[in-house]
Order: structure tokens, then sequence, then C-alpha cells
């Protein structure tokens, strides 16, 4: 199966998801980036009033597939992910959120399993990799455990 991730449009035309989701049903997915739980746009330059929550129970509506949610706060910084952040958005939105910023170790896919039935779907990571701090083989195997 093949998706489409739709960023700053989805927040500044949120009408053009709703296009897209019956276009293209069960092929979009939706990028927020937040912090404080404000959506970011435009490369995070502007952080604006509307709630990341929100906009979940918008695009659930609209037929969105999941939603990569990145803590902009914590994205490079080897802070750890914001499992409660991410949890909650996957509540509000009844939508499968998969987590990016700040996964750092093998604790943060632990803290993320045991959030996973409010609908955590995965989680994305990169600095984590390149500092050594995360093996992917490890963290692989892990999450294929969980579906077992």
């Amino acid at each position: 199966m093949q998706w489409v991730i739709i960023g700053t449009k989805a927040v500044k035309e949120p009408e053009f998801v709703t296009e897209m989701c019956k276009k293209f049903p069960g092929h979009i997915i939706v990028g927020l980036d937040a912090k404080d739980g404000r959506v970011a746009t435009d490369g995070w330059a502007e952080v604006s009033e509307v709630m990341a929550t929100d906009l979940a129970e918008r695009f659930a509506n609209d037929g969105v597939d999941s939603i990569v949610y990145t803590d902009i706060s914590r994205d490079g910084m080897m802070q750890g992910v914001n499992v409660e952040a991410t949890a909650a958005l996957a509540e509000a939105g009844g939508i499968p959120v998969i987590a990016s910023g700040g996964v750092t170790n093998m604790e943060d896919l632990k803290r993320l399993a045991t959030v996973a039935d409010k609908g955590i779907l995965g989680a994305i990571t990169g600095r984590a990799i390149y500092e050594g701090t995360l093996d992917v083989a490890e963290a692989q195997a892990y999450c294929d455990s969980l579906q077992a």
C-alpha cells in the first residue's frame, strides 16, 4: 500500500485533506508538528494557535489513515519522546499516530509500547541511530515481538 503525507497544507487548508481523502481513501497521512500542543508550519517557523488535538479530531472525520506527530521541542534533542502528548493526540482523534521527535533509545520504544492501545502505530527515529543510542536491529526485533 502507498500513502501520501500532507504537512503544512493540511494545517493551512484542511479542506484539501478532505478532498484528498475522498479521492484516495486509506492513503492519506497527515504530518502534524507541534510545540506545546500547538501546530507549527512552514518548517517550524510559524507556531499557530491551532491545537494538534483539534486538527486530529477534524481529520478523523475526513478519513485520514494516520498521523505522523512530531514534538518539535524534542526532535533531534535526544531527550526522549513525548509519550503523553503522542497518546493524547491518538486518543483525541481516534486516528493511529506514528511518534516522531525525541525517540532516543529502547526505553522510549518501551514507553510508547505501554500506550500502544491508545492508538500508537509506530515510531520514527533518526539522530539516535547516528549517535548509536538506538540499535535498529534490536528495535525492530522488539517491535516485532509486540506483534506476536
